[in-house]
């Protein structure tokens, strides 16, 4: 346990990449391998469920610290991380555990899940005296899920790659579905990713995936495109779709469904079970999960390249809806249909074909799919277009046809690895996000580095015309990206300056600050006092030049929602 808190402790001091792979290198030479396995799945994303209410961290923590409430209260606001927190405040330590990772994780941790209070009472003390401060902060991160560090798991795949002398990309592709909470770390899971490589390695994929080709942001004005990219010719176009990416997996009779967050999600999607009577053993798509309006009666389902009609791809908010829920209804079923927009073939009867190029890949995919003749397995439409310009035409009607704008794929591509151009290059052109003009309203301390800063902030608009004798703001998002450190600091220093009343870790401000916020989607909301929800917000700018009273209203939001 000390040696992967020493490593946190590293990783968590510097930003220098490089001194991460060698802090990371370091420490799988030396760890043993059930302890590494469980290293690379917390340092790769994963993260178990909450084993103990936070509640009840906080309530054992005031008492063994002997601190009032309110104290320990303030005490966790000044540092702004509830796990720091009860490091600083309990009474510090000797470490005298010699257990490793993997020991304290499934012998004393995992244990602690649904356990009654008076066997936490008993059992949590007990634990936190075995560890030093830097060890019980780590503990404390793990038990309530919280545990974060600045490393991607590009890093880690380098690091094991390096360690073990092996090809990164080989690595990615093993590391792929480990952090999946149906995968339990192990020794033997750890040993398979640092093995040397083997001629049957492939056959014995079972049903994992490929690690998933990203793509870059393409942001430069359509005039420098055939300087950038060349003609539009040598590039396969399609729309960007706002849905579930996921791969599915048709192996020894079998279907597994893969989202790109590595999760398998085959039973959270029934309707597509049915592909495996049609796919062929050995087939991997590569494709976007999307709720689907079929054709309505009387009319051909048949799709048309160009305007996405008669059946339309619907909004992502009610893929939400259905993804949020535990269980499927049948009538969530029935009013959410969903198909998967294939784009792209990554195995083909049995043999990796990443190292094709996009066309031929893509000439495949289209047989198959023309064979396969299912109804929720769609071709993602290639589009056409005299030039760049043209497709920048086309590509204004993404908002009323529910995509996000448009994909580009170079004809000669191969499938890459993450967001990587050594294989290939694909660009997603997205059309400018929707944007308002709002009025921050409350602001919260950040974590991390930023525990010290109000960084977190929630905006309103108001709720009548500037005309109106009486309006208020209504709060209708919630942002923290997009300022500059020093725009961060000197907002700050205003929040400070302007609070007029605290709730817990909250402060109500004075409206003076005015931002453009920026958004992917909207949609209507019963949960908002607003009516609405707003999708992926970030402050674009800080508007120094208007005042509160120019700030928009909910009349701009509604627009925006026709």
């Amino acid at each position: 346990m000390k040696a992967f808190a020493d490593l946190y402790a590293e990783l968590d001091a510097t930003t220098s990449s490089n001194a991460k792979l060698t802090a990371m290198q370091n420490y799988f030479a030396q760890a043993a391998p059930e302890d590494a396995a469980w290293a690379v799945y917390f340092l790769s994303g994963g993260r178990p469920r909450q084993l103990v209410p936070v509640r009840m961290l906080r309530e054992m923590a005031t008492a063994f610290s002997g601190l009032s409430p309110w104290l320990f209260e303030e005490s966790y606001q000044a540092v702004g991380d509830l796990a720091e927190t009860i490091s600083l405040v309990l009474p510090e330590k000797l470490h005298t555990s010699t257990d490793g990772l993997a020991v304290w994780i499934e012998d004393k941790l995992l244990p602690l899940r649904n356990a009654p209070p008076q066997t936490l009472a008993e059992c949590l003390p007990a634990l936190w005296a075995q560890l030093d401060r830097q060890s019980l902060m780590l503990c404390i991160k793990l038990i309530t899920g919280s545990f974060r560090v600045g490393v991607s798991k590009l890093l880690v795949t380098r690091a094991l790659a390096a360690m073990a002398g092996l090809d990164s990309k080989r690595v990615a592709q093993r590391l792929v579905g480990y952090t999946d909470l149906s995968n339990r770390p192990s020794a033997a899971s750890y040993l398979k990713l640092i093995a040397p490589e083997s001629p049957n390695e492939h056959a014995q994929r079972g049903g994992q995936p490929y690690p998933f080709f990203l793509a870059h942001a393409l942001s430069h004005p359509v005039e420098r495109f055939e300087t950038l990219l060349g003609p539009a010719s040598q590039w396969q176009v399609e729309w960007k779709w706002d849905g579930i990416r996921a791969q599915v997996v048709k192996r020894d009779g079998r279907l597994w469904i893969w989202s790109r967050g590595e999760e398998l999600v085959t039973e959270r999607f029934p309707e597509l079970e049915s592909l495996v009577h049609g796919l062929p053993d050995g087939t991997v798509i590569d494709g976007e999960i999307v709720a689907w309006k079929a054709a309505q009666s009387g009319t051909e389902d048949t799709f048309d390249a160009q305007s996405l009609s008669p059946p339309s791809v619907q909004p992502f908010a009610l893929l939400q809806q259905r993804i949020g829920r535990k269980m499927l209804s049948k009538k969530i079923l029935d009013e959410v249909p969903v198909v998967i927009q294939a784009y792209d073939l990554l195995e083909w009867q049995g043999e990796d074909w990443r190292n094709q190029t996009q066309a031929t890949r893509r000439t495949q995919l289209e047989q198959l799919i023309l064979t396969c003749a299912n109804p929720v397995l769609l071709s993602s439409p290639v589009l056409t277009g005299e030039d760049w310009f043209d497709l920048a035409r086309q590509r204004e009607a993404s908002r009323r046809l529910g995509v996000e704008g448009m994909m580009l794929k170079a004809h000669d591509a191969l499938y890459g690895v993450g967001r990587t151009k050594d294989m290939g290059v694909w660009w997603k052109w997205k059309v400018d996000p929707f944007s308002v003009d709002a009025v921050l309203i409350y602001a919260q301390q950040g974590h991390g580095r930023r525990a010290s800063l109000y960084t977190d902030y929630t905006f309103a608009v108001w709720d009548g015309p500037p005309s109106a004798r009486e309006r208020t703001l209504v709060p209708f998002a919630k942002a923290y990206s997009g300022l500059t450190d020093e725009e961060m600091r000197q907002v700050d220093s205003i929040v400070r300056k302007t609070t007029v009343e605290k709730f817990g870790p909250v402060s109500s401000v004075k409206p003076t600050l005015v931002f453009e916020l920026g958004f992917e989607g909207i949609a209507l909301s019963k949960r908002h006092k607003s009516g609405i929800a707003v999708r992926f917000p970030r402050m674009l700018r800080w508007r120094q030049d208007k005042s509160v009273e120019d700030a928009d209203s909910l009349a701009t939001l509604q627009d925006l929602l026709a």
